[in-house]
């Protein structure tokens, strides 16, 4: 895996400064310690960082074509380039290489902006063509691989694979967006295609970015999406059959590297699935890693144990210690922008760990997206049949008025806890899911915003994320409309975000096999009965495993890969959260009511309330602040 850098001058051809392009490029180096290179013309530099996994001898970028107008730096794989080289050289282009980056630039010799349709793959890349005078700017279907851009007020485009690349530039602005702090407060992370930061955008997943000079900074073109169209009836014994060799076809071809390689071994179906598959296709033993945890509450190693022991992988464990909270101010430098998700921390480790043995490593990432593994996917549709019996202008007054009455009972078991899911009836279908994923709903937003910052926003709420996916969604079934939702927002902005900065903080490189483009466009024309059956998520992936995995390890209660953060802030990190949440940072940020944050804290270390999820999201705001805006006082601060 690999960073990339650029600076365009989108209206000339102004000397760009070789030391800024490499201050941009340096600041990505844990992206890729091995080589480095840089590219410079007028009016255009680009950089690259290189972790080297194929073609090791042969495949440096810059690459460049055979006169050298075109050349491209690259962060990604292309699974099917050994396909595309013999086709290419048929129509008469030359290899100088043996490398999956050299397909690309030749495919665009070839094929244009379209040559993206043939790449398999996980990929971010920019491409420039003098004869054309274009930048081409492209990211992966599913945005496994990150792009920033930000149009600059000297009219130059700078991009990178991390914002940090483009906070090294010093005519970035570091101009908080505040409809993306709404977003932040709401789904623990910032959407695509804004970033908390109002002049830079991420490019977002299956789009690409044409570039000409003189032509001005155009939008994103859209060149792929998931169908959802239903496809050629199948038994189930043929589905199940069907998707195991569409399963060992994806992971195969991840399986290419010229470096030692391996597989994340949580001890969950997705992960377990993945280690199964790669032992058929190996004649060697998968490596394979997972972590293991102090408290039994959330420890799965001995799990993780027996499906190595079946498939005798060399499997390496370490255990992370459950109060492992050293890591909160490291993962702001990590992530650049606020981000919420607490299972960050043993994401990191397990990166850690997994570098240790191997460069490369298959992960399990997408198998709930794509099989329907969540339980709110099957709230969902409960909820959804209650829709369809009343109509929205009788629900929304009677369980509106029932969820306001019904206590908020987070000491209570679960089966009390009716509050959600009466106030997810009184909305509709995209309010009802966003009300069940927010990290804080929009009670909660509203009591802890400021006037000041709801002024700023404009009338904006967060569900217009929900919302605008939602138009382009499939229609008529419940469950595939959640499904797409998530692939559009929680899956790019949170899951793969995570993974993506925690593997590449230790130069290491994940590949996705169940985000395989090819496999997700058949599961998205599967009926939605054989993804979820009554209470049982993955029905046809389990089934399908049967002969592969034991059933205690495909049947048994989904754990998750989380911290008890409620515990955190009631003992060892109880200082440390009132300090950050009632500390001058957030109290003079102008974004939050003061009194509202200092209920929040006293409820939470009282036990009267569980706020550890928001708390949490209120201390990486904070770390976020101090450490990329260098925030102390109200004067810190400067919103767009």
């Amino acid at each position: 895996m690999c960073g990339i850098v650029g600076i365009f001058d989108v209206s000339g051809k102004r000397t760009i400064p070789r030391d800024l392009v490499s201050r941009m490029n340096e600041s990505q180096l844990h992206r890729g310690p091995d080589e480095h290179g840089l590219h410079f013309e007028p009016g255009l530099g680009l950089g690259h960082r290189r972790l080297s996994i194929i073609d090791l001898s042969t495949g440096q970028q810059p690459l460049y074509n055979e006169d050298r107008s075109v050349v491209i730096v690259y962060n990604g794989e292309i699974y099917n380039y050994r396909e595309l080289i013999p086709e290419l050289t048929r129509l008469g282009h030359v290899f100088r290489t043996k490398s999956d980056t050299e397909v690309i630039v030749h495919g665009w010799e070839q094929w244009g902006e379209d040559c993206v349709q043939r790449f398999r793959g996980m990929f971010a890349f920019a491409l420039w063509d003098r004869n054309r005078e274009t930048l081409f700017l492209a990211r992966d279907r599913l945005g496994v691989k990150p792009l920033y851009y930000a149009l600059l007020g000297d009219g130059t485009l700078a991009f990178g694979s991390e914002l940090k690349s483009l906070l090294a530039h010093p005519g970035f602005k570091r101009e908080i967006e505040p409809r993306a702090v709404e977003d932040y407060l709401a789904y623990g992370y910032v959407p695509e295609p804004y970033t908390i930061f109002s002049q830079a955008l991420k490019l977002p997943p299956a789009c690409t970015l044409s570039v000409r000079r003189g032509g001005g900074l155009p939008q994103p073109r859209e060149y792929w999406d998931l169908p959802f169209t239903p496809g050629a009836p199948l038994a189930p014994l043929a589905a199940q059959e069907e998707l195991i060799e569409r399963l060992r076809d994806a992971i195969s071809v991840r399986m290419i590297a010229e470096v030692p390689l391996g597989a994340f071994l949580s001890c969950g179906v997705d992960s377990s699935a993945v280690v199964a598959m790669m032992a058929g296709c190996s004649a060697d033993p998968v490596n394979t890693c997972s972590i293991s945890f102090g408290d039994p509450a959330f420890n799965e190693a001995a799990y993780a144990q027996k499906v190595a022991d079946r498939y005798r992988t060399h499997h390496r464990v370490e255990r992370v210690d459950t109060d492992d909270f050293g890591l909160l101010d490291r993962l702001a430098d990590v992530y650049d922008e606020p981000f919420a998700d607490s299972s960050a921390i043993p994401t990191f480790r397990l990166c850690e760990l997994a570098r240790k043995s191997v460069t490369v490593a298959l992960s399990g990432d997408g198998g709930d997206e794509n099989f329907a593994g969540y339980r709110r996917y099957r709230w969902h549709v409960y909820e959804e049949r209650m829709r369809a019996v009343l109509p929205l202008s009788l629900r929304a007054p009677v369980f509106g008025l029932l969820g306001n009455l019904y206590p908020k009972a987070d000491w209570a078991p679960k089966v009390l806890r009716a509050k959600s899911t009466l106030e997810a009836l009184a909305r509709n279908s995209v309010e009802g899911y966003f009300h069940s994923v927010s990290v804080m709903g929009d009670a909660m937003r509203h009591r802890l915003s400021s006037d000041s910052f709801r002024r700023d926003l404009q009338g904006y709420r967060a569900i217009e994320v929900l919302r605008r996916h939602a138009g382009k969604a499939p229609r008529g079934e419940p469950l595939s409309l959640v499904q797409y939702l998530d692939m559009k927002t929680y899956l790019v902005g949170d899951i793969l975000t995570k993974v993506d900065r925690a593997s590449m903080a230790h130069s290491l490189e994940v590949r996705e096999p169940l985000l395989d483009h090819p496999l997700m466009e058949w599961l998205s024309g599967l009926p939605p009965g054989l993804k979820l059956r009554g209470r049982e998520g993955k029905y046809l992936f389990k089934k399908a495993l049967e002969p592969y995995l034991p059933q205690e390890i495909l049947y048994r209660p989904k754990m998750g890969f989380s911290v008890p953060l409620a515990s955190w802030f009631r003992g060892p990190l109880r200082q440390r959260v009132r300090e950050a949440v009632l500390g001058p940072v957030l109290m003079d940020s102008g974004y939050f009511n003061p009194r509202f944050l200092r209920e929040m804290v006293d409820e939470h270390q009282s036990g009267a309330r569980d706020y550890g999820v928001s708390l949490w999201s209120l201390l990486m705001l904070e770390a976020f602040l101090r450490k990329a805006m260098g925030a102390r006082s109200t004067e810190s601060f400067k919103v767009a």
